[in-house]
């Protein structure tokens, strides 16, 4: 993976899927007259972002199951909380990742492993050859990809997060994200934190102490630290230690996974006709085609 410094696109695919599905109407229907606004409305944002980005390299990673991931294994109420996904909203999953190979795109899923996984692994191998990573996702717990050399871009917002953004936006540096999940919880994802620990008592902590490990190791001068509820936060700490630790760990994105972060792997060739055509019909997407940038 030599040569010029590259910028690859990686996608987090779920929030867009939602997006279009709760934001478009179910009157998008296919020929056949089955409900199609999830992947009408997917489609349109990952052409709108490989027309705008000039994309060069790019990824699309999927999540095959909200409750089946390793996490669930470490902690059986992970993400407990969240509904299913409707049954039409799940019917189109199958044709989301249809688009993206159709459209060109490398197209990642895992049993085990949640897309922010995969995007994680191969955000590290991109940068770790020289090149440059940007995250597209809404998903705040991807901050932590965070560096000098991978940017996260929530395109729906057109807001672009880099190490200052994330301190600003978390009061913590990118690596320190998965600490600030293991104390103060994530209750979108139901990861438990140390009860009574809430954002700004994790924040100050954070800017005392370099990580769990750190906070952990030095215990006993908390008590001497100047924010409010200082003095009484030891014991809970304490009393709360493998929770903190759990959630960090549901907290943390893999990064080393078994997937291929290779410029050659992740090159965007453009649309394939072949897969395009009889795709679009089945669909009824024929309106998009000339949406397509770039054709192999």
């Amino acid at each position: 993976m030599g040569g010029s410094r590259q910028t690859v696109h990686l996608v987090d695919a779920s929030p867009y899927v939602f997006r279009a599905y709760f934001s478009l109407p179910d009157s998008i229907r296919t020929p056949d007259g089955e409900p199609i606004n999830a992947a009408y409305g997917f489609a349109s944002f990952l052409l709108k972002l490989i027309t705008e980005e000039e994309v060069s390299h790019l990824a699309v990673a999927f999540d095959e199951s909200l409750n089946t991931s390793f996490r669930n294994e470490l902690y059986a109420d992970y993400k407990a909380q969240r509904e299913l996904p409707p049954p039409e909203l799940e019917a189109q999953l199958g044709a989301c990742k249809e688009l993206c190979r159709a459209f060109g795109a490398t197209t990642l899923s895992d049993d085990r492993l949640e897309a922010d996984d995969i995007v994680g692994t191969l955000a590290d191998a991109v940068t770790a050859a020289g090149h440059r990573g940007v995250v597209v996702s809404s998903d705040k717990d991807l901050a932590q990809l965070v560096s000098d050399d991978v940017e996260l871009y929530d395109f729906g917002k057109d807001e672009r997060l880099g190490p200052d953004e994330v301190l600003e936006r978390f009061g913590c540096r990118p690596a320190q994200v998965p600490d600030l999940l293991g104390l103060q919880g994530d209750p979108v994802d139901n990861i438990p934190g140390v009860p009574g620990v809430g954002k700004k008592t994790a924040r100050a902590l954070l800017a005392e102490f370099d990580d769990l490990d750190d906070l952990y190791a030095r215990l006993d001068e908390v008590a001497g630290l100047s924010f409010r509820g200082a003095g009484t936060l030891a014991p809970k700490l304490e009393e709360y230690r493998e929770i903190a630790f759990l959630s960090r760990r549901l907290a943390t994105v893999v990064r080393d996974a078994d997937f291929d972060g290779s410029l050659d792997a992740l090159a965007y060739p453009g649309a394939d006709p072949a897969a395009v055509g009889p795709l679009f019909e089945r669909l009824g997407f024929e309106k998009i085609r000339d949406r397509i940038p770039r054709w192999r």
